[in-house]
Protein backbone atom coordinates (compact mmCIF):
# COMPACT_ATOMS: atom_id res chain seq x y z
CA UNK A 1 0.00 0.00 0.00
CA UNK A 2 1.36 3.58 -0.89
CA UNK A 3 1.25 6.55 1.37
CA UNK A 4 -1.66 7.76 2.78
CA UNK A 5 -3.17 11.13 1.82
CA UNK A 6 -4.61 13.80 3.90
CA UNK A 7 -7.91 12.83 2.27
CA UNK A 8 -7.44 9.01 4.02
CA UNK A 9 -6.51 10.46 7.15
CA UNK A 10 -9.04 13.11 7.93
CA UNK A 11 -11.56 12.63 5.18
CA UNK A 12 -12.06 8.80 3.89
CA UNK A 13 -14.92 8.30 6.52
CA UNK A 14 -16.37 11.46 7.15
CA UNK A 15 -17.05 12.36 2.94
CA UNK A 16 -19.38 8.97 2.58
CA UNK A 17 -21.75 10.49 5.38
CA UNK A 18 -21.82 14.31 4.98
CA UNK A 19 -20.46 14.86 1.22
CA UNK A 20 -23.19 13.74 -0.40
CA UNK A 21 -25.72 16.33 1.47
CA UNK A 22 -23.58 18.83 0.02
CA UNK A 23 -23.60 17.73 -3.73
CA UNK A 24 -26.94 17.33 -3.70
CA UNK A 25 -28.01 20.95 -2.86
CA UNK A 26 -25.38 22.29 -5.23
CA UNK A 27 -26.15 20.07 -7.78
CA UNK A 28 -28.96 22.93 -8.42
CA UNK A 29 -26.44 25.96 -7.42
CA UNK A 30 -23.86 27.54 -9.01
CA UNK A 31 -20.63 26.08 -10.00
CA UNK A 32 -19.41 23.68 -6.93
CA UNK A 33 -15.98 25.22 -7.61
CA UNK A 34 -17.17 28.44 -6.58
CA UNK A 35 -16.24 28.69 -2.87
CA UNK A 36 -18.63 31.36 -1.58
CA UNK A 37 -21.47 29.12 -3.07
CA UNK A 38 -19.88 25.64 -1.45
CA UNK A 39 -20.08 27.23 2.26
CA UNK A 40 -23.46 29.02 1.63
CA UNK A 41 -25.05 25.46 1.63
CA UNK A 42 -26.08 24.99 5.33
CA UNK A 43 -24.72 20.81 4.83
CA UNK A 44 -21.03 22.30 4.50
CA UNK A 45 -21.63 25.55 7.09
CA UNK A 46 -22.80 22.62 9.19
CA UNK A 47 -19.11 20.30 8.51
CA UNK A 48 -17.40 23.51 8.76
CA UNK A 49 -18.59 24.15 12.39
CA UNK A 50 -18.48 20.51 13.36
CA UNK A 51 -14.36 20.21 12.38
CA UNK A 52 -13.26 23.49 13.90
CA UNK A 53 -11.45 23.06 17.18
CA UNK A 54 -13.60 23.92 20.08
CA UNK A 55 -10.48 25.65 21.81
CA UNK A 56 -9.96 27.75 18.40
CA UNK A 57 -9.38 31.53 19.00
CA UNK A 58 -11.57 33.80 16.77
CA UNK A 59 -10.62 33.23 13.15
CA UNK A 60 -7.58 31.53 14.34
CA UNK A 61 -7.18 28.63 11.42
CA UNK A 62 -10.71 29.41 9.55
CA UNK A 63 -9.34 29.90 6.08
CA UNK A 64 -6.92 27.40 6.07
CA UNK A 65 -9.65 24.61 7.44
CA UNK A 66 -12.45 26.22 4.42
CA UNK A 67 -9.59 25.78 1.92
CA UNK A 68 -9.08 22.14 3.25
CA UNK A 69 -12.96 21.00 3.31
CA UNK A 70 -13.63 22.58 -0.22
CA UNK A 71 -10.52 20.99 -1.69
CA UNK A 72 -11.41 17.63 -0.12
CA UNK A 73 -15.27 18.21 -1.09
CA UNK A 74 -14.10 18.57 -4.94
CA UNK A 75 -11.32 15.86 -4.85
CA UNK A 76 -14.34 13.45 -4.11
CA UNK A 77 -16.84 14.97 -6.19
CA UNK A 78 -14.02 14.09 -9.25
CA UNK A 79 -13.58 10.55 -8.10
CA UNK A 80 -10.76 11.03 -5.15
CA UNK A 81 -7.75 11.32 -8.76
CA UNK A 82 -4.57 11.13 -6.98
CA UNK A 83 -1.31 11.79 -8.93
CA UNK A 84 2.11 10.39 -7.85
CA UNK A 85 5.57 11.10 -8.68
CA UNK A 86 8.79 8.93 -7.93
CA UNK A 87 12.00 11.08 -6.53
CA UNK A 88 14.08 11.13 -9.75
CA UNK A 89 11.97 12.29 -11.92
CA UNK A 90 10.61 15.01 -9.55
CA UNK A 91 14.00 16.50 -8.79
CA UNK A 92 13.99 16.92 -12.37
CA UNK A 93 11.11 18.56 -12.81
CA UNK A 94 12.47 20.95 -9.72
CA UNK A 95 15.77 22.36 -11.87
CA UNK A 96 13.33 22.53 -15.03
CA UNK A 97 13.29 26.31 -16.34
CA UNK A 98 9.64 26.94 -16.59
CA UNK A 99 6.31 25.23 -15.85
CA UNK A 100 3.49 24.77 -18.18
CA UNK A 101 0.63 26.40 -18.26
CA UNK A 102 -1.49 23.58 -17.50
CA UNK A 103 -4.36 23.28 -15.16
CA UNK A 104 -5.70 19.65 -13.81
CA UNK A 105 -7.98 18.15 -16.24
CA UNK A 106 -9.69 17.45 -12.42
CA UNK A 107 -9.61 18.44 -8.66
CA UNK A 108 -7.26 15.63 -6.92
CA UNK A 109 -3.96 15.51 -4.93
CA UNK A 110 -0.51 15.63 -5.83
CA UNK A 111 1.73 13.25 -3.66
CA UNK A 112 4.58 14.03 -3.86
CA UNK A 113 7.99 12.35 -2.47
CA UNK A 114 8.92 12.80 0.83
CA UNK A 115 11.19 15.91 2.28
CA UNK A 116 12.23 16.64 -0.50
CA UNK A 117 11.27 20.19 -0.27
CA UNK A 118 10.34 22.35 2.61
CA UNK A 119 8.73 25.48 3.94
CA UNK A 120 8.42 27.76 7.07
CA UNK A 121 4.83 28.91 6.68
CA UNK A 122 4.85 31.45 10.04
CA UNK A 123 7.71 33.46 11.13
CA UNK A 124 9.34 32.36 13.02
CA UNK A 125 8.52 28.83 13.22
CA UNK A 126 9.82 25.70 12.00
CA UNK A 127 10.46 24.07 8.23
CA UNK A 128 8.24 21.33 7.41
CA UNK A 129 8.33 18.95 4.22
CA UNK A 130 5.76 19.16 1.72
CA UNK A 131 3.81 15.71 1.13
CA UNK A 132 1.83 17.30 -1.56
CA UNK A 133 -1.08 19.54 -2.98
CA UNK A 134 -4.77 19.33 -3.39
CA UNK A 135 -5.71 21.12 -7.00
CA UNK A 136 -8.64 22.34 -9.06
CA UNK A 137 -8.87 24.64 -11.75
CA UNK A 138 -11.05 27.78 -10.54
CA UNK A 139 -12.99 29.69 -13.29
CA UNK A 140 -11.16 32.11 -15.45
CA UNK A 141 -8.64 29.31 -16.14
CA UNK A 142 -6.53 29.68 -12.80
CA UNK A 143 -5.29 26.61 -10.52
CA UNK A 144 -5.98 27.08 -6.67
CA UNK A 145 -3.40 25.39 -4.89
CA UNK A 146 -3.35 23.75 -1.40
CA UNK A 147 0.02 22.77 -0.14
CA UNK A 148 -0.29 19.86 2.79
CA UNK A 149 3.05 20.28 4.73
CA UNK A 150 4.21 18.29 8.15
CA UNK A 151 2.22 15.22 7.33
CA UNK A 152 4.06 12.44 9.56
CA UNK A 153 1.81 9.43 11.06
CA UNK A 154 3.06 10.18 14.65
CA UNK A 155 1.31 14.11 14.07
CA UNK A 156 -2.30 14.97 15.39
CA UNK A 157 -2.51 17.11 12.10
CA UNK A 158 -0.81 18.92 9.29
CA UNK A 159 -0.03 22.43 8.15
CA UNK A 160 -1.65 23.86 4.96
CA UNK A 161 -1.06 26.88 2.50
CA UNK A 162 -2.87 27.85 -0.74
CA UNK A 163 -2.04 29.40 -3.62
CA UNK A 164 -4.11 30.43 -6.76
CA UNK A 165 -2.34 31.67 -10.26
CA UNK A 166 -0.95 30.31 -13.47
CA UNK A 167 1.68 28.06 -13.90
CA UNK A 168 4.17 29.37 -16.18
CA UNK A 169 4.07 32.88 -15.24
CA UNK A 170 6.62 32.62 -11.99
CA UNK A 171 9.95 32.99 -13.88
CA UNK A 172 11.84 33.49 -10.60
CA UNK A 173 11.54 34.63 -7.10
CA UNK A 174 11.12 38.23 -6.10
CA UNK A 175 15.09 38.44 -5.10
CA UNK A 176 16.27 36.55 -8.30
CA UNK A 177 16.91 33.50 -6.97
CA UNK A 178 15.86 30.06 -8.67
CA UNK A 179 12.67 28.45 -8.02
CA UNK A 180 12.62 26.00 -5.37
CA UNK A 181 16.24 26.80 -4.55
CA UNK A 182 17.39 25.47 -0.92
CA UNK A 183 17.24 28.17 1.54
CA UNK A 184 17.51 25.74 4.85
CA UNK A 185 21.37 25.56 6.39
CA UNK A 186 23.25 22.65 4.48
CA UNK A 187 19.97 22.36 2.03
CA UNK A 188 22.02 22.67 -1.06
CA UNK A 189 24.54 19.72 0.28
CA UNK A 190 21.90 18.05 1.37
CA UNK A 191 19.52 18.40 -1.53
CA UNK A 192 16.48 19.91 0.22
CA UNK A 193 14.26 22.78 -2.28
CA UNK A 194 12.68 25.06 -0.51
CA UNK A 195 9.17 26.84 -1.22
CA UNK A 196 9.32 30.62 0.22
CA UNK A 197 6.53 32.30 -2.04
CA UNK A 198 3.33 31.40 -2.49
CA UNK A 199 3.28 31.28 -6.54
CA UNK A 200 6.11 28.77 -5.65
CA UNK A 201 3.63 26.46 -4.72
CA UNK A 202 1.78 27.02 -8.24
CA UNK A 203 4.73 26.35 -10.50
CA UNK A 204 5.33 23.50 -8.80
CA UNK A 205 1.94 21.84 -9.05
CA UNK A 206 1.76 23.17 -12.93
CA UNK A 207 5.27 21.34 -13.72
CA UNK A 208 4.28 17.90 -11.67
CA UNK A 209 1.00 17.59 -13.50
CA UNK A 210 2.89 18.43 -17.24
CA UNK A 211 5.20 15.73 -15.84
CA UNK A 212 3.35 13.09 -14.63
CA UNK A 213 2.31 10.05 -17.25
CA UNK A 214 1.37 7.39 -14.82
CA UNK A 215 -1.42 5.59 -14.13
CA UNK A 216 -3.45 7.32 -10.99
CA UNK A 217 -2.21 6.88 -7.85
CA UNK A 218 0.99 4.66 -8.98
CA UNK A 219 4.27 6.61 -8.92
CA UNK A 220 5.84 7.80 -12.33
CA UNK A 221 8.67 5.54 -13.37
CA UNK A 222 12.81 7.01 -12.83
Amino acid sequence: MGRPTPFDLVFSELATDRFPAVAEVLATATDPRDRDAFFLTLPAMQLLRELRPDDAEAGAGVDELTALLHHAFLTWTDGLQTWAVAEAPFRRLLAAPAAHAVTPPTAGYLQLPERVVWASLSTPGPWEPLDGCFVHRVPGGAMRVLGVFGLHESRNGFTVAEAVGVPGTLPVRQDGAPLFAPTLDGGAVAGLHAIVEPGELVELAGRVLAGVSAAPGQPEGA
